[in-house]
């Protein structure tokens, strides 16, 4: 059984095919799936999927990086209703994103403390989006650390130095297809770390492992995930299941 723990399946590319899309996962073993926020546009879609969806389907809340815009505040603002109306898994996805547009740099580093902030206050987990600043949000985890804070540097693809500090804060590392990517380097990655402090996640619909790079990818392939973890790391698949599952139970306190 498998837990994907990151994964945009209200996005509008599972329009079309939602129940489809989630028989698959089921199909595949998929028992839970954890859906990150990105901004207020799609909060209502994900929360529907929650009621409605064949498989356990559990939100996180959050304000993505490449969401934090002039009006950052204001979805700062939303997201502070919702926490005080129900219980979500996580704060996230939020972070730092250094790849697309700084022009709001400032402005993402208010956005990840304050829901740093949340995360401390209503003890829950925080889901790290970090392209191009992974250095940058390790810094910034490492100040709430001794004070309790948790979480995962979700689809993680920096280096075995990257991947050893973000454990040695008690970090989790995320990860997803990217790991079949030949050029990747995270393959040697996973061969140093092990499996204590791994994840899985899809982040459908981006980052389809192999074979079907470079098309949506969707929950039912996490199998693909950890049997490419269990060949790098010459065990069983059935152990890279229940390890990372059980690593995600304990993390988002399933």
């Amino acid at each position: 059984m498998y837990i994907d723990s990151h994964s945009h399946i209200y996005s509008n590319e599972f329009f079309n095919d939602t129940f489809e899309m989630l028989q698959r996962a089921g199909a595949a073993g998929v028992t839970t799936i954890l859906m990150p926020a990105i901004d207020s546009e799609t909060h209502e879609r994900m929360f529907e999927l929650e009621q409605t969806a064949q498989v356990r389907c559990l939100s996180m809340i959050g304000l993505h990086p490449c969401s934090v815009k002039e009006d950052y505040e204001k979805e700062l603002k939303i997201i502070e209703q919702h926490l005080q109306q129900r219980k979500f898994v996580a704060i996230g996805e939020t972070g730092l994103d250094f790849y697309w547009d700084v022009s709001y740099k400032e402005q993402q580093y208010r956005a990840l403390e304050k829901q740093i902030q949340w995360a401390l206050e209503y003890q829950l987990p925080l889901v790290i989006h970090s392209r191009n600043a992974t250095q940058e949000c390790i810094d910034m985890v490492a100040q709430y650390v001794p004070e309790g804070l948790r979480g995962v540097f979700h689809c993680f693809g920096g280096s075995i130095e990257e991947a050893q500090k973000i454990m040695n804060l008690g970090f989790f590392l995320g990860i997803g297809g990217v790991v079949t990517f030949k050029k990747s380097g995270l393959a040697e990655v996973i061969k140093n770390i092990g499996l204590e402090y791994v994840i899985l996640e899809t982040d459908a619909p981006y980052l389809a492992p192999v074979p079907h790079r470079g098309k949506r990818n969707e929950p039912a392939y996490i199998p693909l995930i950890a049997q490419k973890i269990a060949d790098v790391l010459e065990m069983p698949v059935e152990k890279v299941a229940a390890v990372t599952t059980e690593n995600s139970k304990k993390l988002f306190s399933l």
